[in-house]
């Protein structure tokens, strides 16, 4: 049969390219045959629909006798093969690893490590997987089909055509094929490879172990997603420019002899295909097909429903997209957030605040004796596990403090910092010695002998000792403590809380003899690291208490769980990826410090603490963005779309009325924190002070404060504010949003309400109900 090549490259859709649905094609010459272009893309497509084994499975050629239940079982086989070869070698890959692990470069992934002769291996292992596989593919390709007796119309037309039965005789007689019984050859040798490998498998899984088994695992993965989306895409290009460049032969069209049938027979002019579809699919509905032609209207009319119908789909992809999206962040960010982290933290609250003991509460301490007396008859007894409440001893509890189910990561620190001498001058003369507050620039870096002595001829213990001695951050392996009332750096002088509660209360009995802190004490921070086995959290605790020039002593606490056991859950945010990085070092750093010290090791988790608060951070807004973008989505309803033009029409207005309002809001500020920083609490700083005017903008604020502070100047300045911001700039702000509201409802776009009506109609049609949507 003679054929010709029409090739157009162009679209036959209404919204596509031009738009035409009908081309004038002259039949192609062989030079159009030839072209490089043309023949890449057929080759590509081609390879790509069949020749890749594992994408062929979902978009091989219809006409193509190599079905999907045999193509599947290809697969199947092939897999296993690899899986077999990779475990045959694997043990090779990790002896040449430990034999030459200095000389060859490797890349660690975690667990995971790759290095050149994994690599060799592999290679090894895919061109024997290659040889078995392309066997089965070819066995399976070259079946003929099992001999059926004509129908009456096929010996009709036969007879009519005598030369379609001898050019099929003669296709046969061209490619070397196989009886249609050799399928259960192939299904049977597939079944036999399938099985030897699985029985090698177990047996060799068995000789590796737990360990080196997952390791295996994950090598296997990776090989296999790395097949089908890196390698065989390579390959199959490579090959199609290769076939493209030095192999164009026009008369051998296999690509288009997969979709041709030569036995089909042309159609008098009397004859024409019924295609019609008479139970209509769930998801599918074809119209019935019109013989008639369609003019212009009727082809800008399709184009405008087929536009419509794309944008209606792009709109369905884009809210599943953002409901995986969404419920995906949603899960990442909310199951970071342990639910047990909360009871932890209240229970270590109020177990080291000790809030229900008025002598010994640490909220309440405001002098140097206070802190003492917590810290000799609260603390130290709480980082030591003591007796049981009938007085049986804490037996296999070293390392758990008092409340018997929080453990120690090494021990406790007590770090201070401390400020250096000055001379003060008044009214020109040099009468007095003063400290000052702490800085980097009057921070005491020298170190002494106990009781802040230059010499001293009595001896004291080793951490006592210490205790006076200057130690640096590089040292201490901390960082740099913000607190209330100033930065404090990472150095200090440390007393090491270790040993036995007994030695525990000697020293600190005997450091507060020596007056380790005095008047040049601007900070103590107390850091200690525990871990709740029972629900599998860390908690890194810190404790600091401020001394200020103008006397007085202002405590804090911290305290910050960590769970790095679930190390999995923080990929959520592109952000935080460099996080979850360092959190899962951390997290192996831990481990390998637990198993070769059992515990009793210090770990500073100052700066994790630092970095959790960050991935907090960046989780919350994450989660808060990924909330708002829901607007977006719900654009197409009228009200919601009137809220969204209206934030539109009054952009501008609204930047020009922030500047003003934040003009005028920080002269409000400035004069409240002048005339009332001194009177009023809620006045004493800037942030205070603009916290206090925000709850009067909402109308939440005492006057009888302000009146007490200032008979006339506590009302007045009162007054000015309610009338400047409440009633002049809120009922600008409210004209502002009106008007906008009234250009944004005569300027509504119907389209958004069209396309929703369409997406409600075709919701309708797929579920075959009746209801109405007004």
């Amino acid at each position: 049969m003679e054929k010709f090549h029409f090739i157009s490259q162009r679209w036959f859709a209404v919204e596509k390219d031009d738009g035409k649905i009908e081309r004038i094609l002259s039949a192609a010459s062989e030079i159009e045959k030839h072209e490089f272009s043309y023949l890449l893309t057929k080759r590509t497509y081609h390879s790509i629909s069949d020749s890749h084994l594992w994408f062929s499975i979902f978009s091989h050629p219809p006409s193509n006798r190599f079905t999907r239940v045999q193509r599947c079982t290809c697969c199947f086989t092939l897999f296993y093969v690899s899986m077999f070869l990779n475990i045959m070698y694997y043990d090779l890959s990790n002896q040449a690893k430990s034999n030459n692990s200095t000389n060859s470069a490797s890349l660690a992934v975690g667990s995971l490590q790759i290095n050149s002769q994994q690599i060799i291996i592999g290679i090894i292992v895919d061109f024997f997987a290659f040889i078995p596989s392309l066997l089965i593919v070819q066995l399976f390709r070259r079946l003929r089909s099992r001999q059926k007796q004509l129908s009456p119309l096929h010996q009709a037309l036969y007879k009519i055509k005598p030369h379609l039965q001898s050019q099929k005789k003669n296709n046969r007689k061209s490619s070397l094929t196989f009886p249609w019984w050799c399928i259960f050859i192939g299904y049977g040798v597939c079944a036999i490879l399938v099985g030897l490998s699985i029985l090698f498998i177990i047996a060799r899984g068995i000789e590796f172990g737990n360990e080196k088994t997952e390791q295996w695992l994950i090598s296997i993965v990776t090989g296999f997603f790395s097949s089908i989306f890196f390698s065989q895409p390579i390959k199959i290009l490579s090959l199609a420019i290769l076939f493209a460049c030095f192999y164009r032969k026009s008369n051998d069209d296999y690509e288009a002899n997969e979709f041709l049938d030569n036995n089909q027979v042309d159609l008098d002019n009397d004859e024409e295909y019924l295609h019609s579809i008479k139970k209509r699919s769930l998801f599918t509905y074809r119209p019935p097909v019109r013989a008639n032609r369609l003019n212009e209207s009727e082809v800008i009319y399709a184009r405008d429903r087929r536009l419509q119908e794309i944008y209606m789909w792009s709109i369905i992809r884009e809210i599943i997209h953002y409901l995986w999206f969404f419920s995906l962040l949603s899960i990442l960010t909310y199951t970071h957030r342990d639910l047990k982290s909360f009871n932890q933290v209240d229970h270590l609250q109020k177990y080291f605040l000790n809030t229900r003991q008025i002598n010994s509460d640490y909220t309440t301490v405001s002098t140097i004796y206070d802190y003492w007396n917590w810290l000799e008859n609260s603390f130290v007894g709480n980082i030591r596990a003591q007796q049981w409440y009938n007085n049986d001893p804490p037996r296999n509890l070293s390392g758990f403090i008092n409340d018997k189910t929080n453990r120690f990561i090494g021990w406790a620190t007590m770090r201070q910092l401390r400020v250096k001498s000055q001379l003060c001058l008044a009214n020109n003369e040099i009468i007095l010695t003063c400290q000052y507050d702490y800085s980097l620039s009057n921070e005491d870096k020298h170190s002494y002998q106990p009781g802040w002595l230059n010499e001293s001829r009595e001896t004291y213990s080793f951490p006592i000792s210490q205790s006076f001695q200057y130690k640096s951050s590089k040292d201490l392996n901390t960082y740099t403590y913000v607190g209330d009332y100033g930065s404090y750096e990472g150095g200090g002088y440390v007393y090491e809380f270790r040993g036995r509660l007994v030695d525990l209360q000697s020293n600190v009995s005997q450091l507060h003899q020596l007056r380790w802190i005095d008047d040049k004490t601007r900070a103590v921070i107390i850091q200690l690291t525990l871990y709740n086995p029972n629900v599998q959290l860390f908690t890194s605790v810190t404790f600091l208490a401020e001394f200020l020039s103008s006397s007085g002593v202002y405590p804090t606490a911290r305290f910050e769980p960590f769970n790095f056991y679930e190390v999995g859950i923080i990929v959520c945010a592109w952000t935080s990826v460099g996080i979850y990085i360092w959190r899962y070092h951390q997290c192996e750093r831990i481990g390998q410090l637990f198993k070769e010290t059992n515990g009793y090791v210090y770990i500073n988790l100052q700066f994790a603490s630092y970095v959790n608060d960050i991935l907090t951070i960046l989780l919350g807004f994450s989660c808060f963005f990924g909330t708002i973008k829901s607007i977006k989505i719900l654009r197409f309803n009228q009200r919601l779309c009137l809220f969204i033009e209206t934030l539109k029409y009054a952009r501008a207005e609204l930047i020009s009325f922030s500047m003003m309002f934040s003009i005028i809001f920080i002269a409000f500020l400035s004069l409240f924190y002048l005339l009332f920083s001194g009177k009023i609490s809620s006045c004493s700083s800037l942030s205070d002070t603009a916290r206090m005017l925000f709850e009067i903008t909402l109308m939440k604020f005492d006057a009888h404060e302000l009146i007490e502070a200032s008979a006339f100047l506590g009302p007045f300045c009162f007054s000015l504010f309610i009338i400047l911001v409440i009633f002049i700039c809120m009922s600008m702000f409210l004209s502002i949003i009106n008007n906008s509201f009234r250009l944004a409802r005569e300027n509504v776009d119907p389209h958004n309400q069209q396309i929703f009506s369409s997406i409600l109609k075709k919701f309708q049609r797929w579920t075959g109900t009746g209801i109405e949507f007004n």
